[in-house]
């Protein structure tokens, strides 16, 4: 009876240590969050350096970079004004604001005048959205990705993925991916970066959208929903890749995507991210590529609009410091790019974070280019936002308080989480 007695007191006390300790990082998660948000109560990003749209021909195609919302929102906003057939939109984000609205509009007047539009949405990201505002006449078809999509088969993760993709596709022949979601705020107050494709670059970006609707249609829409056929050309453009991550299939390509790009790295590798979670694995590649005399510069936010996801961000920092890799903080504004170029020759712009949600959880949608012209603008861009960052040195890190060591070690064990 004793040794009994003994075993369930070791299990009870190891239950609420364990529960305390969950109890405490959530307790700071809260904390922080909450502190945070009451600071930025009526304080107004600062202006911010920006690139404008430059573009470059690819194969048979024409890209054009993006680096600031409006000049974004008023081209794509043409294009849809423009469709003559189909206009395929796709966003995680969709606010119900004056920019939102214009968007909504502009999708319901081509499907009044016989364009096929189709609309899809992430329900979860939108919560706050007025339902009002989600509601959409007949002409357009709306598919709304679900809060919860497991149903019975709660066990099963391929099925807990967010619709974390920006896409939009008109006719075939014009196509935009990014990191832009749809709202009055990323307009002007945040530095972003999105690409237009003009050509047959195009097509497998309308894959991804097909692929995506045909997937949910029958369980969202209903059975008699039709597929959406692809009659677009299946040439190959080598120069132009997109790397979707589709967690239905359990396939995230773009975690490979970008640990090969860096591995094969020689000269410089620059990095612009919302939120920078990186696993262990992704970590070692851009410290040995440090290591063997590449230029790796990683561009974070000096303050996210995730205050959580910051201090979290911030466990590698030693490890990549004394690797020689450079951390720069844009400062003033939120940068929510999701971006890198390679040795003057390979680019990448989308939707994917380095974090794990991004990595190996969400569908997301990379475009993958290799072309040293694009490079050159990406570096250009990067040169232009560094010039808005203030750089992280290891004398900074390492004299940081204690009070912030110490909230840092509580919440690492969330990394894997985010």
């Amino acid at each position: 009876m004793i040794r009994i007695s003994t075993a369930r007191d070791a299990v009870r006390a190891a239950r609420r240590v364990l529960l305390g300790f969950f109890g405490l990082q959530l307790a700071i998660a809260v904390g922080l969050t909450l502190v945070d948000s009451y600071r930025r109560r009526g304080k107004r990003p600062k202006p911010f350096p920006v690139t404008p749209p430059e573009t470059v021909h690819v194969g048979g195609s024409d890209i054009t970079t993006y680096t600031f919302g409006q000049n974004l929102y008023d081209d794509m906003l043409a294009a849809i004004r423009g469709a003559e057939k189909q206009v395929l939109f796709e966003t995680y984000i969709w606010k119900g604001d004056e920019v939102g609205d214009q968007f909504k509009q502009a999708l319901i007047e081509a499907a009044r005048r016989g364009v096929d539009v189709r609309v899809i949405y992430d329900s979860f990201a939108n919560l706050v959205v007025s339902p009002a505002f989600k509601h959409f006449p007949p002409e357009v078809k709306v598919l709304r990705y679900p809060i919860y999509n497991a149903g019975l088969k709660f066990w099963d993760l391929r099925r807990y993925g967010r619709d974390h993709r920006k896409i939009l596709v008109v006719d075939e022949q014009i196509g935009f991916v990014g990191g832009y979601n749809i709202g009055s705020a990323y307009a002007t107050e945040w530095r972003d970066t999105h690409v237009r494709i003009v050509g047959p670059g195009v097509w497998d970006l309308k894959r991804a959208f097909a692929d995506f609707w045909n997937l949910n249609r029958r369980k969202l829409l209903g059975r008699s929903e039709r597929p959406l056929l692809l009659e677009t050309s299946s040439v190959w453009e080598p120069r132009i890749r997109f790397q979707r991550n589709v967690p239905r299939f359990w396939m995230f390509p773009i975690r490979s995507m970008y640990l090969e790009a860096i591995n094969r790295a020689t000269r410089n590798i620059w990095m612009s991210h919302a939120y920078f979670i990186p696993d262990q694995d992704f970590v070692d590649a851009l410290t040995q590529a440090a290591r063997r005399g590449v230029d790796v510069r990683i561009l974070i936010p000096l303050k996210s609009n995730h205050i959580v996801a910051d201090w979290i961000s911030r466990g590698y920092f030693s490890q990549l410091l004394a690797a020689g890799v450079r951390v720069l903080r844009y400062s003033g504004a939120m940068i929510h790019s999701k971006t890198a170029t390679i040795d003057g020759e390979w680019t990448t712009v989308g939707t994917a974070n380095v974090d794990r949600l991004s990595l190996q959880g969400n569908y997301e949608i990379n475009v993958e280019v290799i072309d040293a012209a694009l490079a050159e603008v990406m570096e250009g861009i990067f040169d232009t936002d560094q010039s808005n960052a203030l750089e992280l040195t290891m004398t900074e890190w390492e004299a940081r308080d204690l009070h912030r060591k110490f909230t840092e070690a509580v919440l690492a064990p969330l990394r894997p989480l985010l």
